[in-house]
């Protein structure tokens, strides 16, 4: 009965976010409170839990990275970086977005995706709005970027991270297998956006003449200001990629970081806190607590198993379940946030390796055998490339539709299916090609 029950509030609770009728955040909550108090998860499971909490480590990175970019833009950096980009790019819309998509997925592969756009989807709206186009193609392109990027590394996106720990896995392994992947996939995606907006972006010849004449270096507001922000982002992107040596969590590093510049910079304070995107950090808090519920009723896991039981993985050969399993965890990535996802992944591939592999195994060279190691990258590229299939599937995506609605130009929940489905599809297809390729023809 609790199964049920669970399902059903995470049902209606994505059908709701869905519909748009009723806010986001209100329906997040909502479903939180219902599954705390009709039992399902207890409010010590949802706060504190390992497996069923709410993960602060989310929560409080947003707050560190949002105080650090808001201080950011007072100093008129985005708008720099903006005209600069469009300057070199001539005007041309379709360059500057296929210039933005490039710089957000290499950002995005050294950094985590929601540092990625709090820092490039400001720039993004900026030069939107100065060439007097519709900036939705950027924010698109930009959110797409990012998770594919994200895609590319350890340290680019949560699973990765997840997936390196549980298997001990090292930054250059991820270079190794899912760096070539990225590529191919993004070559891909950016002929799919020439498609898609190449014909439709156009700018008046009066108003490209315009952005070609301006002077970025004049819309730099302070350059004291400027020089302490960007040294502190500096230290905390740092901080982000020798984060597992030092055994910090990312959340305390973008904390210490937002402590910090708020002491050098002087900035009210009370000002800075009230630019932040708080009904979108209580959308990640609220969903946090619907996930844990039906994870922990089991359902993802009755899905996972049933995945497993229909791919019949064997010793010699997982190639089923390879291929299976990025599609079904781009699925399940799109649909519940892929850090749960992910969580509840790991150990039953764990489990497979066990039941299926050769005896006698301790369990790193168990988890890192020849014929797992497959699984294991397709784990990471669906629940990766997954996230971009709908607009809660990561939480850039997330992110972005806050930035962007709260510059004026909201995102509907359909209007954001209509492009991510397509590219999502096309994406994993191409990683689809590319495991068969790489693992399995030659080998």
């Amino acid at each position: 009965m609790v199964f049920w029950i669970a399902t059903l509030i995470f049902l209606v609770s994505f059908g709701l976010i869905v519909s748009e009728k009723i806010d986001k955040t209100k329906v997040a909550l909502i479903g939180a409170g219902l599954m705390i108090i009709l039992k399902i998860v207890s409010q010590h499971e949802a706060f504190y839990d390992e497996h069923y909490a709410i993960d602060y480590n989310v929560i409080f990175l947003l707050i560190g990275m949002m105080i650090i970019v808001d201080i950011l833009r007072k100093t008129g950096i985005f708008q720099f970086i903006a005209i600069k980009s469009a300057k070199l790019a001539q005007g041309r819309p379709f360059p500057i977005l296929v210039f933005f998509a490039c710089i957000t997925a290499f950002a995005s592969a050294l950094l985590d995706n929601v540092t990625t756009v709090l820092l490039l989807v400001p720039v993004a709206l900026f030069i939107a709005e100065e060439l007097e186009l519709d900036p939705f193609p950027f924010m698109i392109s930009e959110v797409m970027a990012c998770n594919i990027g994200g895609t590319a590394t350890l340290i680019g996106d949560p699973p990765n991270i997840m997936i390196a720990s549980k298997v001990q896995l090292t930054f250059m392994d991820f270079v190794y297998h899912l760096t070539p992947a990225v590529l191919f996939v993004f070559a891909g995606f950016i002929l799919t956006m020439k498609f898609i907006f190449g014909k439709k972006m156009h700018v008046k010849e009066e108003v490209r003449k315009k952005i070609l004449a301006m002077d970025e270096y004049a819309l730099i507001k302070d350059i004291g200001l400027l020089k302490k922000s960007l040294g502190v982002l500096g230290l905390v992107m740092l901080g982000f990629v020798f984060h597992g040596m030092f055994h910090y969590e990312p959340a305390t590093i973008a904390l210490v970081g937002a402590a910090v510049l708020l002491i050098i910079s002087k900035e009210d304070v009370h000002h800075v806190l009230r630019e932040l995107e708080w009904s979108t950090l209580f959308f990640f808090i609220g969903l946090f607590i619907i996930v844990g519920g039906v994870v922990k009723v089991g359902l993802i896991s009755k899905l996972s198993e049933g995945l497993i039981a229909l791919t019949n993985p064997n010793a010699e050969s997982m190639f089923t379940l390879s291929v299976v399993l990025l599609w079904f965890s781009a699925i399940g990535s799109s649909i519940v946030d892929n850090i749960p996802f992910v969580a509840s992944m790991i150990p039953l591939v764990r489990d497979t390796a066990e039941a299926i592999l050769p005896g006698g195994w301790d369990i790193k060279p168990l988890l890192q055998h020849a014929t797992l190691m497959p699984v294991w990258w397709s784990l990471a590229l669906g629940a990766c490339l997954g996230g971009n299939g709908t607009p809660i599937g990561a939480s850039a995506n997330v992110i972005t539709i806050g930035l962007s609605g709260k510059a004026g130009y909201p995102i509907t929940f359909r209007k954001f299916l209509v492009y991510s489905i397509p590219i999502t599809l096309e994406t994993l297809v191409l990683s689809t090609i590319y495991v068969i390729i790489r693992y399995y023809v030659f080998v």
